[in-house]
């Protein structure tokens, strides 16, 4: 089926030159795909994974309701057990309660943060930003979860955190350094200074609209000396009077 699927995706992308070499699962020889439908299978496989995934958090939940009703009954185990006056029973009944409430806790617990793994990956795929770490670390976790090893999940819950973790980084550095090659807006302080000169060359007065921090380069026309000679002329006048 495997092989029937590849060779209809090599017709159909017959002058994709662009070739990965990967060996067929279900076949010992190494076939060709186009680089598309390798990525395709990539992340089909990992939403497959995801599924199981999924599936595995709703028997947590399950298993966590089993518990709960098992600690009803321990409860109602001790409250008979000290009626009777059977106090070392009662101990016993105890025990078992409070244990199979951590149980139910832990289940939950481990059920939720599956639940979320599951959400993260699933976004990446969508945005194609699953990696093949990732991807070992969600078909390892099916494997774990399929044989209930909580402990070898959490382990790889942790890792799988921490690749995501490197990634934001890493999408974050790739942000950061593309804003800073796009930026586009000059500081104002130029802008303004560049109108001032423009308008200074098209004899317009701006003192009215620039900002106060920004002098306007527009000449002011000083008083004239025929001005200044003739003022003079009438206050001498005046004194004379």
């Amino acid at each position: 089926m495997l092989i029937g699927i590849c060779a209809k995706e090599a017709r159909l992308h017959k002058n994709n030159r662009i070739w990965v070499k990967k060996k067929a699962v279900c076949h010992s020889t190494v076939s060709y795909f186009p680089k598309t439908s390798f990525t395709a299978l990539f992340i089909g496989n990992i939403l497959e994974h995801l599924f199981e995934l999924k599936f595995a958090a709703k028997q947590l939940e399950k298993s966590a309701q089993r518990c709960e009703k098992q600690e009803k009954v321990e409860k109602d185990k001790l409250t008979a057990a000290i009626k009777k006056g059977n106090m070392e029973v009662a101990q016993v009944h105890a025990e078992n309660a409070i244990r199979k409430k951590n149980e139910a806790v832990n289940y939950i617990r481990m059920a939720a943060r599956i639940d979320a793994v599951a959400a993260r990956v699933q976004t990446a795929a969508t945005q194609k930003r699953v990696t093949s770490s990732m991807s070992g670390v969600v078909k390892a976790m099916e494997s774990a979860m399929k044989t209930m090893n909580l402990e070898k999940v959490q382990q790889l819950m942790d890792r799988f955190e921490r690749d995501f973790e490197n990634l934001d980084v890493h999408t974050a550095t790739m942000e950061r350094t593309m804003d800073g090659t796009t930026v586009l807006n000059a500081p104002k302080s130029q802008v303004d200074a560049l109108i001032a000169e423009a308008a200074d060359k098209a004899g317009i007065e701006l003192n009215a609209e620039l900002p106060s921090n920004v002098p306007s380069t527009v000449p002011t026309a000083a008083p004239s000396v025929a001005d200044n000679s003739d003022l003079t002329q009438r206050l001498a006048a005046l004194r004379n009077m």
